[in-house]
């Protein structure tokens, strides 16, 4: 049987090119996302794979989708958090409900994620967990600063995370990405922002998925930050 990996924002974007690698791979796979029609019909196209609905920022959707995944696919051997959100706009201008919209799925829906995710990697004695970050995480951004620190959050939270679980034979990684072609790129001017990216070009969701499926199955490779951003990090 193949690995049973769960991918959280798996509907779409860099979630849903995760999913599609794996599938290739023979995973067994669980997307999850808000919008269980959406994850239901990527699932359906990926070959009969399973979709469920969560609101990561609640713990007991998130304990409920754990409960039910396993029931119906056994133990979650990957976890993949691709779920987020942004709310640019400089700091003065940012209402308290958005940096908290963004922190609670970002920062917080990974943490418990992760926490459900150790119980049962425990379990069977290892497990691999990548979550996606950000290159803004890392560097920042003018008109991004919340959302910079949740992408920071998840580098520091997975670097203490992976030494936590090591024992347990369970590795922690961070991908951190550039400029992505995904819905949440969209509306960025590419001709402009691709003149400071070292490749000349915004990156592809699969070349992003390649890099979390090369992280899920590294054995001796845990507490790293990948960062795939074309050599943006270098021109600015």
């Amino acid at each position: 049987m193949g690995k049973v990996c769960a991918i959280f924002g798996g509907s779409r974007g860099i979630g849903k090119a995760v999913a599609e690698l794996l599938a290739q791979k023979g995973c067994r796979l669980a997307i999850i996302a808000r919008n269980l029609e959406v994850a239901q019909t990527t699932a359906h196209n990926l070959g009969g794979h399973l979709a469920f609905s969560c609101d990561v920022s609640s713990e007991q959707e998130v304990r409920n989708t754990f409960e039910e995944m396993q029931r119906n696919l056994g133990p979650i051997n990957y976890l993949v958090n691709a779920a987020g959100i942004n709310r640019d706009g400089l700091l003065l201008r940012t209402k308290t409900e958005d940096m908290i919209a963004q922190i609670h799925t970002n920062l917080l829906g990974t943490m418990l994620t992760c926490k459900a995710a150790v119980k049962s990697m425990i379990q069977q004695q290892g497990g691999a967990i990548v979550n996606i970050g950000s290159i803004v995480g890392i560097k920042g951004n003018s008109g991004q600063s919340v959302y910079s620190a949740t992408k920071a959050g998840l580098v520091g939270f997975s670097r203490s995370l992976a030494k936590e679980v090591a024992k347990k034979q369970i590795r922690v990684n961070v991908v951190a990405p550039g400029f992505i072609h995904t819905e949440m790129t969209a509306h960025l001017e590419e001709d402009r922002l691709k003149k400071a990216i070292l490749l000349g070009r915004f990156g592809e969701p699969r070349e992003v998925a390649q890099a979390v499926v090369f992280l899920l199955e590294s054995p001796y490779v845990t507490g790293s930050t990948l960062v795939v951003d074309g050599g943006l990090q270098l021109l600015t």
